[in-house]
């Protein structure tokens, strides 16, 4: 027999369905399906309720794996960023490694509906363990281009903030622009000269942080 919770109204599980569920649950599975979640409805419709949802499982039971909300959408995160994992290129010029590491990040993130704004959140709470890696990657480029310790690791972190919000405009304007809400030329930003490619235009910005990287590290920084 259910049991229901007090000033709830609604049927819990009994104990034994729950550790049963528990049981059966494979974190990996629950990370591939949130992600399948925020793909098909994106980040606002991936909460711990919907996935139980489409589990059709108790809610209570994904906390054996995840304390909250939060560590989930950083498993997610991570998710997202898995490719990264894998990919760098540290036999290259620390120009084409800067290079290489914006574009792979900028194409994981535009693999997934919603990715920046998911990164960018679980980045900011300190929940997804590869945007690290792909920062310490990044500052061990910025340290092979002559910069210390202190400017390299803020340059690395000048990078990603450029990444992340450079597709999170992009995405926000290829939504609008499928939904019939842009009108012609606002799909993204003109520089004036014909830019309108958003790949030229991502490449354009890589290009003026690796030449200011380039430009600092020819100078005595005061920093570090």
């Amino acid at each position: 027999m259910a049991i229901t919770e007090p000033n709830k109204g609604r049927a819990v599980p009994p104990m034994s369905r729950l550790r049963e569920e528990r049981r059966a649950l494979n974190r990996y599975d629950l990370v591939r399906r949130a992600t399948a979640i925020l793909d098909d409805y994106g980040i606002a419709d991936l909460t711990m309720r919907r996935l139980a949802r489409e589990l059709d499982i108790a809610p209570s039971a994904l906390y054996w794996h995840f304390a909250n909300k939060q560590q989930l959408l950083g498993a997610v995160a991570d998710h997202v960023l898995a490719p990264l994992a894998e990919s760098d290129r540290r036999d290259v010029p620390w120009q084409e490694r800067i290079d290489f590491l914006c574009s792979a990040l900028r194409d994981a993130l535009l693999s997934h509906k919603d990715g920046a704004e998911l990164v960018s959140a679980s980045f900011a709470s300190g929940q997804t363990s590869l945007m690290i890696t792909v920062l310490d990657r990044l500052a061990e480029a910025a340290i092979t281009a002559g910069l210390g310790a202190v400017p390299a690791a803020l340059a690395a972190r000048s990078i990603v903030y450029y990444v992340l919000g450079y597709v999170a405009d992009e995405q926000s304007r290829l939504q609008w622009d499928s939904a019939g809400a842009l009108q012609d030329g606002q799909s993204f930003l003109a520089d004036g000269a014909g830019l309108t490619d958003p790949t030229a235009q991502f490449g354009f910005g890589t290009r003026l942080l690796v030449d200011g990287i380039d430009q600092l590290a020819r100078q005595s920084s005061p920093i570090g």
